[in-house]
């Protein structure tokens, strides 16, 4: 309960966990930043870590002259291709031992080989879009794994989609975050920012949802 408290309290109060973050512990925040960025893309048992409002928070603060914008840049996208790809070669190693199975206990053997067929046709816009879905980014990578899309496939798109996501944040705080408005509101920013994160799949679900409901 505590842990979740704590973890509750660390977004609402981001910009402020973050400003003491730097005062404490100086250019070893830039090592936590990246350690989070890479956990966040690269552990599929830790999606739930913050993401988009990290990274917003960040450029925010390097706006103010507290981190370097051009070296948080540098580091998260180092941060995030590499956890992508770390979660490419976890599902990519396992998806074997899987697929060898006629059953398994919590991953069905026609669900891998569907998840094969959708990345070979959908592979950019999956790898590239997850990026901007928190949960989603977490397991997308790692099911491309399992489901065997091509390597250097992959690793094209992580590259694309990880500049794109780290740029547009980081970016974003730093030419925004310190906007009156935004600055008096950060929690109601970051809770917005989340909630627009995750809208794509609230659509997606009450459509898949209505359209089962049409076929019965």
């Amino acid at each position: 309960m505590d842990l979740m408290l704590n973890f509750i309290d660390f977004f609402l109060n981001l910009d402020r966990h973050l400003n003491l973050l730097i005062n404490n512990y100086g250019e070893w925040t830039y090592l936590v930043l990246f350690f989070i960025i890479f956990c966040e893309t690269g552990l599929v048992v830790t999606p739930v870590l913050p993401g988009d409002s990290l990274l917003f928070a960040a450029g925010a603060f390097a706006s103010r002259g507290s981190l370097n914008v051009q070296l948080l840049l540098v580091l998260l996208i180092i941060a995030a291709v590499l956890g992508d790809t770390l979660n490419y070669w976890i599902g990519f190693l396992i998806g074997p031992n899987i697929m060898q199975k006629k059953k398994t206990r919590f991953i069905k053997k026609e669900y891998l080989e569907r998840t094969h067929r959708f990345y070979e046709k959908y592979w950019a816009e999956t790898i590239i879009i997850a990026r901007f879905m928190p949960i989603i980014r977490t397991f997308a990578p790692f099911l491309a794994g399992i489901g065997y899309m091509s390597y250097w496939r992959f690793i094209s798109y992580n590259v694309i989609g990880g500049i794109a996501w780290i740029v547009s944040f980081i970016l974003g705080g730093f030419y925004f975050g310190n906007i009156p408005f935004v600055k008096n509101n950060f929690t109601f920013v970051i809770f917005a920012i989340i909630f627009l994160s995750i809208l794509p799949g609230i659509i997606k679900f009450f459509q898949e949802r209505a359209n089962l409901a049409s076929r019965r």
